[in-house]
């Protein structure tokens, strides 16, 4: 492991750069930059999940996620280097088979909430979406790990499915979307 934080302020970013895994200096708003800061931002979504009542299974698959995220996060501030392999994807597909097993099947578009663990799941599913889409802008520009791109994706798709099955743990139910014309 490499050096520990001892002070947590260094200045080096007080001028709009941050230092990259490799030691690159770039622009704090740079694509790279916001690829894993928004990936950071899905982990801590999840943690917000985390932080609610949940079922062992769930808890168990989001915390590995979690560690995941980590991975991905560090793969994307260190050019050229790979640390989400292609297991990662196939763990979260065997995940999203197991929890949608027993999910009636969907009829209508579900909006957020139906729980508060559910909303927060919502919540983690739409900022993995973002990251997924700051990931693919930066593999526009720079090369990035095909795998770290599918993982995402179906990071939103196990999300999306583990707030159906948070929404029935917690005596809630999904929030079915009505078009307008039949609201009234």
């Amino acid at each position: 492991m490499g050096n520990r934080l001892s002070k947590i302020y260094t200045r080096t970013g007080d001028k709009g750069t941050t230092g990259l895994g490799d030691g690159a200096r770039v622009d704090k708003d740079s694509l790279r930059v916001e690829a894993y800061g928004t990936v950071d931002e899905v982990n801590s979504t999840v943690g917000l999940v985390l932080a609610t009542e949940l079922p062992e299974a769930v808890r168990d698959c989001l915390v590995n996620v979690q560690h995941e995220l980590f991975d991905l996060g560090g793969e994307l501030c260190m050019p050229g280097y790979t640390l989400v392999p292609e297991s990662y994807v196939e763990r979260l597909e065997n995940s999203l088979d197991a929890f949608n097993e027993d999910l009636p099947p969907l009829k209508d578009f579900i909006l957020p909430g139906g729980s508060e663990a559910a909303a927060r799941c919502h919540v983690a599913r739409t900022v993995a979406r973002r990251a997924e889409r700051r990931v693919i802008s930066l593999a526009h520009n720079e090369t990035v790990n095909e795998a770290s791109i599918r993982y995402l994706n179906r990071l939103s798709d196990l999300l999306f499915v583990i707030a159906r099955v948070l929404a029935r743990h917690e005596g809630g139910s999904e929030v079915l979307w009505v078009h307008g014309d039949k609201r009234t």
